[in-house]
């Protein structure tokens, strides 16, 4: 898709004109340079990928209350005629987005930390709001889709950032990032559509302060509608005051909350890592499933998706891959990886690894060179290793990535990272099971630090469940109320 850089108000010229649109929620003209059916198109091509890049979870229950709650709130919604799809995605990282076109995903990583049915809603009017207010047709208005790396809270260097991106480009309107402004309005949206079906607003504030809470003591990204935000207390003030003027404009006696039906609903749901997906132990990367493992490097950042394991330095001057390729044989295997990728192979010989047979090359990827409106600049030459492996029936593919200077600084830990991958043959490894959120009834009222002492939690995670319960340890619970905890 090409992108475009334009910059004033609508004006005379034809051209313009009819690039010009009525924003459904403002009601004022916007310049946009595409039409609400190529919108929804846009949606329609980067669901497949994100679907094949997180996976679905699979919980009847929990999908069917979401795609409930949110076709009540599309119908009252500014743009209620779209055709809105809500998904849950199977990844832990807590977050929520949304597409051009009516495409909400919810990981369930975020429905894990929800506390009740009413943040759950401040959040999906927030991600609708998005849609209704057209603010990722806004932000490709604005050219600002950058290539970037898909290791979570990583900057790779954007000429190695390719390796990473196997999908079409309509994957990346996840990485949109919208500004302040849009960020205010889905708030203010999220505020009046949760009022209007009946929830309590000001619990969308409250939530904020969980994933404040969660991404500073886990040093993880904050998700994109909270990241952009530079006062997350000024931002809850503002919310909980709207909430209030909603409330009494629509005249909300009795808001819902839904703590416990939410808690009930969510008993079982997988929180962390699922190992049937793959897990790290000890910088060891283990597929009970598929049953190989392979070492990490040590503090290499790392994260695994369905369609591809991904490692990268802190420094981000290299990247390492991992994922399943076609092919009838190994060569013609290694022969097709080359092409996809555009590299020129400089050494390649066969070789067995822990008793696999795999081919290791060397590759060079021509120097890129970049057409824009001035004159063209040649990109560093990028140097790869590669070890394509078969392995129960089908290849695998390891790639490092450098540029070419740096090679030799990164070439021992990808050559360890390959010669190492191997059969899994540990039962303990190969029969891993998920934690999953507990709900339990507090016998006694006390604090909540005493009461996951009574459920036998271990105290090293204390503050890891109270953020999960959206509580302080010192918070009182009254006897009878329901707390989540983490089990088998």
């Amino acid at each position: 898709m090409k992108k475009h850089i334009l910059s004033g108000f609508c004006a005379v010229s034809i051209l313009l004109l009819n690039a010009c649109s009525v924003n459904p929620v403002t009601g004022k003209k916007q310049l946009v340079l595409m039409s609400t059916e190529q919108e929804i198109a846009m949606g329609k091509e980067a669901d497949p990928q994100i679907v094949a890049q997180y996976g679905l979870y699979e919980n009847k229950e929990l999908q069917s209350f979401i795609t409930n709650k949110g076709k009540q709130m599309a119908a009252i919604s500014h743009r209620p005629g779209l055709n809105y799809e809500f998904k849950i995605v199977d990844s832990e990282v807590l977050n929520a987005f949304a597409v051009p076109g009516g495409y909400v995903y919810f990981t369930r990583g975020i429905m894990a930390h929800f506390n009740n049915e009413a943040e759950f809603a401040g959040v999906l009017g927030h991600e609708i709001g998005h849609i209704t207010a057209r603010h990722s047709v806004a932000q490709q208005r604005n050219s600002i889709l950058g290539q970037v790396g898909l290791i979570a809270g990583m900057i790779v260097a954007p000429n190695l950032a390719q390796f990473g991106q196997q999908a079409s480009e309509g994957l990346g309107l996840l990485f949109l990032k919208f500004g302040r402004d849009a960020e205010r309005e889905s708030d203010g949206l999220g505020v009046e559509y949760s009022s209007k079906i009946g929830y309590d607003a000001q619990q969308m504030a409250g939530f904020f302060n969980t994933l404040e809470r969660k991404s500073a003591g886990r040093g993880e990204e904050l998700p994109d509608f909270l990241s952009t935000h530079p006062n997350p207390g000024d931002r809850n003030a503002t919310v909980a005051k709207l909430a209030v003027d909603w409330k009494n404009q629509l005249n909300l006696t009795n808001p819902q909350i839904n703590r416990n039906t939410y808690l009930r609903r969510i008993e079982g749901l997988i929180y962390g890592e699922d190992p049937k997906q793959g897990f790290v132990e000890n910088n060891v990367f283990y597929h009970p499933v598929l049953k190989f493992q392979f070492p990490i490097p040590t503090n290499w950042s790392f994260q695994n998706s369905p369609q591809m394991v991904q490692m990268a330095p802190k420094d981000g001057k290299a990247i390492m891959n991992m994922t399943l390729i076609p092919g009838q044989s190994l060569e013609q295997a290694a022969t097709e990886m080359l092409k996809q990728y555009g590299l020129q192979a400089i050494e390649s010989r066969n070789i067995t690894v822990n008793g696999l047979n795999a081919i290791s090359i060397i590759a060079d990827q021509a120097q890129q060179q970049q057409q824009g409106q001035q004159q063209q600049q040649q990109q560093p030459a990028i140097r790869t290793l590669s070890y394509v492996i078969q392995y129960g029936g089908v290849f695998y593919h390891l790639i490092g990535v450098s540029q070419v200077n740096d090679f030799n600084t990164y070439a021992p830990s990808f050559t360890n990272t390959m010669q190492n991958f191997r059969e899994l043959k540990d039962a303990a490894k190969l029969a891993k099971q998920p934690e999953r959120i507990r709900i339990k009834t507090v016998a006694q009222s006390a604090t909540l630090n005493q009461a996951l002492i009574s459920f036998k939690m271990d105290s090293k995670r204390f503050e890891e469940l109270a953020i999960l319960n959206g509580m302080k340890l010192t918070d009182r619970v009254e006897k009878g109320t329901l707390i989540k905890v983490v089990g088998f």
